[in-house]
């Protein structure tokens, strides 16, 4: 009886199985199946700098000469009023008559729309003018790319002109030009030579990581000359300025420059004899004369006031700066004086004071300057000029600290 019973119970069990299955939805039921959710993909919204590219088609436009930013919107249907409306209210963040050729903008029209929206014009490799042109919502502002920096290190020896070498290295002519402001109080450029070497820590600007925007500082360097190491740091002094220092703290700067034109030649040295090319005899020749093409800037040596600006027949165009009671210098044969130059005008130490020219007793263009001391023409190249300001005590020790890293780092490169 038992053995019946539990023969019963394990039947029932097996029919219970079998129509809990039977019954089941499923795909052999013909059953629908609950469906699985698939999660919804976002899509990023793109952008050219701060207009939404997926609503909108940019063209491509390099202006030629001649082109002006009404012609160009002028040929796209945007009407004569509308321009003049546009250039008026944007003005003063930017002058749409200031558009130069050779430069690639962008143009912006919407789907369905034959009339462009934007105008985006790059003033440089990471500064944008963003123009709007709907006539309900004119308006212009500037966009900036950010910018990363590099640290960088080179070094080279001088096989010719520096800058050559310096490019030929990695670095660019804006480097190159930098170490010249840098050294321009302690080394004479003029008298560089084969064989003098140099290794230079620097920054430079990026944006998108990959485009190049220019050099940011130098940081240190090391200029071998004659076998002499001149080492150079920037660093911030106790009035919160940048300035360069050599591995002692002293001052790089000097109150003089050692010359008024970059990248020239001497022609002529300060003599006490000295044949005159024009007036072909004997004499004195108190100056120091810089050959380089007319029209190159001529800079002024040191802060001071204009003194003379004018013209004779042996000087032509020259100006005459005086600097303190003991110092004064002159620039004579410029091609023409800078506007604005006029006794009594200060100026500061660098700036352009007129031009290369031949004026008055030349033969070629050149810059023939002159250096008085106590109201004596003096050799500037025989003088102990003074020093700027050095690293007070205070300072020196976190500076040297500093310095001891970078002329490891220069000497390991």
């Amino acid at each position: 009886m038992k053995l019946k019973k539990y023969a019963w119970l394990l039947f029932a069990a097996v029919f219970i199985i079998v129509i809990i299955f039977a019954i089941k939805p499923g795909k052999e039921s013909g059953a629908e199946a609950n469906p699985i959710e698939e999660p919804i993909q976002e899509v990023e919204p793109k952008f050219y700098l701060t207009l939404p590219a997926d609503t909108l088609g940019f063209e491509d436009h390099t202006i030629s000469s001649g082109e002006s930013f009404g012609s160009i919107l002028g040929e796209r249907g945007v009407s004569t009023s509308i321009i003049y409306s546009i250039a008026s209210r944007i003005d003063s963040v930017f002058d749409v008559t200031k558009i130069r050729s050779g430069v690639t903008v962008k143009i912006a029209k919407g789907e369905n729309s034959s009339i462009p929206s934007y105008f985006i014009y790059p003033e440089n490799a990471f500064e944008y003018v963003i123009i709007s042109l709907n006539s309900d919502s004119i308006y212009a502002h500037k966009y900036v790319k950010e910018r990363t920096v590099k640290r960088k290190v080179i070094s080279g020896t001088i096989e010719d002109a520096l800058y050559l070498s310096v490019n030929n290295a990695g670095g660019t002519n804006a480097l190159a030009m930098s170490l010249v402001n840098i050294y321009a109080w302690s080394i004479d450029f003029f008298r560089i030579q084969k064989g003098d070497a140099f290794s230079v820590i620097y920054e430079e600007e990026y944006v998108d990581d990959t485009t190049y925007v220019g050099l940011k500082r130098v940081l240190g360097a090391n200029l071998i000359h004659s076998g002499n190491d001149y080492y150079s740091f920037q660093y911030e002094n106790e009035l919160g300025f940048d300035d360069y220092y050599d591995e002692e703290g002293r001052s790089l700067r000097k109150t003089f420059l050692r010359a008024p034109l970059n990248f020239t030649r001497i022609s002529s040295r300060y003599s006490g004899r000295r044949f005159h090319p024009v007036q072909k005899r004997w004499k004195a020749h108190l100056g120091t004369d810089y050959a380089a093409p007319t029209g190159t800037p001529i800079m002024t040596t040191a802060d001071g006031e204009i003194s003379a600006a004018s013209y004779t027949s042996g000087n032509g165009n020259y100006v005459k700066v005086r600097h303190n009671s003991t110092y004064s210098t002159q620039y004579l044969h410029m091609s023409k004086i800078k506007s604005g130059i006029k006794p009594g005008v200060r100026v500061k130490q660098g700036d352009v004071i007129g031009y290369v020219g031949s004026t008055g007793l030349a033969t070629g263009p050149h810059v023939c300057y002159r250096f008085w001391v106590n109201g004596k023409q003096v050799d500037p190249y025989k003088q102990k000029l003074p020093e700027a300001k050095s690293l007070d005590s205070t300072s020196l020790a976190a500076f040297k600290e500093y310095s001891e890293k970078l002329i490891q780092e220069l000497g390991n490169n």
